[in-house]
């Protein structure tokens, strides 16, 4: 695990000042790889490459130093990431008579390369972004995991091209911060983060999961492709007894190949299905007492540290419980999130930066339960299509419109509460008339009908989602596999994977999610929809696989999320930032916002009237635009 960074000037430079420049880059990104740093050079005639890394040691701490080069020096790798089945291909490849000078997993994506080209990326089971310079073919070939676990951001400018496992290493190296990206602002405010390809800026990309980059020194110019198409899967016709007992062995093989480490290891516990899951399993596995790691809030409607507790003690594991309140935020909000290097306002990235915070003092890696919800069908949303169909085809338009318009003012909460009234009202705004539905299901920030009340007229992107129903084939998602297929591109990139990597790293502690399988991934695309929600009954095959190995019912106990109680917190410690953020002169000045629609809708949630999500999304942009533009 480590983060790496690159670039390509093309024209000569001084080799003193190349190696400043990389030297900058890696120092932005330390926390990701305090262990160690290196660095790699070529010159070539009307060109220089350069690439570098910082290390957090993980497997194979004596030899595992990078780059890495091939035995004629000819072909060069860094790598940020864990390959998992790197063992399986070692093997395969001293088969054929490959010798190995390590025993570090990038040294089998070099060997592999060498033999199999960019073909090779495919037989990756890991979670990586790796660039590889062949000097035999004048090319750099950069790549991103399957999920997109690991971050690769890229650009170009002023004959320079750069890539980087942060944000911050290019706008460091690039000097002049860029202007916003329309399509990348209209994106956040909707859905609260930025998926990939966009980022806030202009001209800064994200390279897409599953994808690779080939920048041709030749030519001065790059292509993007995919690593591995991904076809419609046709369904199986398995018995559910069969699909059941072939999930249980591929969530158990998962926890194995990715509990594989030269340091202690430990899992998050929060007491849900997933992370329970992925816990007892570890805890089979392993020979010794296992480390489990929960969090809790002083705030007893958000606390359930109660369920974690509870496997604690069935697996008997060495459990460490922290409990958190605001004061334990109000040192580390700034840090946590402007690490992000643009907006993001999933308020769960606060208490995961806690708790791996406090882990990361006790254990080097952390097994979580990320991608158990779109894996099995485990998030709420998914029941929204299917009341949508419905609802939409008994309850006239014209009727929804007025009860909508009479309701919803009746529904509004004092405080950040999240009960029955706050859901209601959340399902009513929700409904849609069009095959829109499920794309405004996803903009947990601002619906679609509102961001043009609050945002100026040129900064207004009416489709921004144009380029995913372009790129996934899914214009109007009428299933559960569509809804799946959305959220792998568009929410567990942006959202779930992002605030995941950058709050462990930023606390250099490694995060791996054996839910995120290529393999687990493909089965249950094959398996029947009702296998994965039956009725109401979310996960339910992977409640099935495992429910005799927990007291009865446990699995099928609610549970309310990472939640923390961010809209008490914006009328309390971050009540001076908010209305700093309002001030008339510079809003006007800013000239993104409309003054007094965004001005009104602060000040009614600092008077009770509850508007969560808009307001903290309006927080964290503000937060991020004062820090870059002021």
């Amino acid at each position: 695990m480590c983060g790496i960074n690159g670039f390509v000037y093309l024209e000569k430079h001084d080799i003193s000042q190349l190696r400043k420049d990389i030297t900058i880059m890696n120092d932005m990104i330390i926390h990701r790889g305090p262990d160690d740093d290196g660095e790699y050079v070529d010159e070539g005639f009307d060109f220089s490459v350069f690439m570098g890394m910082r290390r957090l040691s993980i497997i194979d701490l004596s030899s595992g130093k990078q780059p890495i080069y091939s035995e004629d020096k000819n072909i060069v790798i860094v790598f940020n990431g864990e390959i998992y089945n790197y063992q399986e291909l070692r093997e395969s490849l001293v088969k054929q008579g490959v010798t190995f000078k390590t025993n570090s997993d990038t040294e089998v994506i070099l060997k592999l390369y060498e033999k199999e080209g960019t073909n090779s990326f495919k037989k990756l089971d890991g979670m990586f972004a790796f660039s590889i310079h062949d000097k035999t073919k004048n090319k750099i070939f950069i790549a991103r995991d399957f999920f997109g676990e690991k971050p690769l951001y890229y650009t170009e400018k002023d004959n320079k091209f750069f890539w980087a496992s942060e944000l911050k290493s290019i706008l460091k190296s690039i000097k002049t911060v860029p202007s916003i990206n329309k399509i990348g602002l209209n994106l956040f405010l909707k859905l609260t983060y930025i998926p990939a390809p966009f980022t806030i800026y202009e001209n800064i990309h994200k390279l897409e999961p599953n994808h690779f980059l080939t920048y041709d020194l030749r030519s001065k110019s790059y292509e993007i492709e995919i690593i591995e198409e991904q076809e419609t899967p046709e369904k199986s016709e398995e018995h559910f007894d069969e699909a059941k007992s072939n999930v249980k062995e591929l969530v158990q093989k998962s926890v194995e190949s990715r509990s594989v480490s030269d340091v202690p290891i430990g899992t998050f516990l929060s007491g849900g299905v997933d992370s329970s899951v992925v816990s007892l399993c570890l805890s089979k596995m392993s020979a010794s007492k296992i480390s489990t790691f929960s969090i809790g809030f002083d705030k007893k409607s958000y606390d359930e540290s109660d369920k974690a507790r509870t496997v604690a003690k069935l697996i008997n594991s060495d459990h460490h419980e922290f409990i958190l309140n605001e004061k334990d935020l109000e040192s580390n909000i700034n840090e946590i999130l402007l690490n992000f290097d643009e907006p993001f306002s999933d308020s769960s990235s606060l208490p995961s930066y806690l708790v791996a915070s406090k882990t990361s003092q006790h254990v080097k890696v952390a097994l979580t339960g990320d991608g158990g919800d779109e894996v099995f069908g485990g998030y709420n949303k998914y029941y929204m299509g299917r009341i949508n169909q419905k609802y939409t085809s008994l309850v006239p338009e014209g009727l929804h419109n007025f009860m909508e318009k009479t309701v919803t003012p009746l529904l509004k909460t004092k405080g950040d509460r999240r009960g029955k009234r706050f859901k209601t009202r959340r399902l009513l705004n929700a409904i849609d008339y069009t095959d829109n539905y499920y794309w405004d299901i996803i903009s947990l920030g601002y619906a679609a009908d509102t961001l043009s009340q609050y945002l100026q007229q040129d900064y207004l992107v009416l489709s921004p989602f144009e380029y995913y129903k372009e790129k996934t084939g899914i214009k109007s998602p009428k299933n559960l596999t569509e809804y799946r297929a959305i959220d792998k591109n568009i929410s567990l990139e942006g959202d779930m994977l992002v605030k995941v990597d950058r709050t462990s790293m930023l606390t250099s502690l490694e995060c791996r999610a054996p839910f995120l399988n290529k393999k687990l991934w493909n089965y249950t695309n094959t398996l029947p929809e009702e296998y994965l929600i039956k009725g109401w009954d979310k996960k339910y095959i992977l409640k099935a696989a495992f429910k005799e190995e927990f007291p009865e019912g446990f699995l099928d106990k609610s549970k309310a999320g990472f939640g923390v109680p961010i809209g008490d917190w914006l009328r309390s410690s971050l009540k001076v930032d908010l209305e700093k953020y309002i001030d008339h002169t510079f809003l006007k000045n800013q000239n993104i916002f409309q003054v007094d629609a965004i001005t009104k809708l602060v000040k009614d949630h600092l008077s009770g009237i509850d508007n969560t999500f808009m307001v903290w999304t309006f927080f964290c942009f503000q937060k991020w635009y004062m820090n870059n533009y002021m």
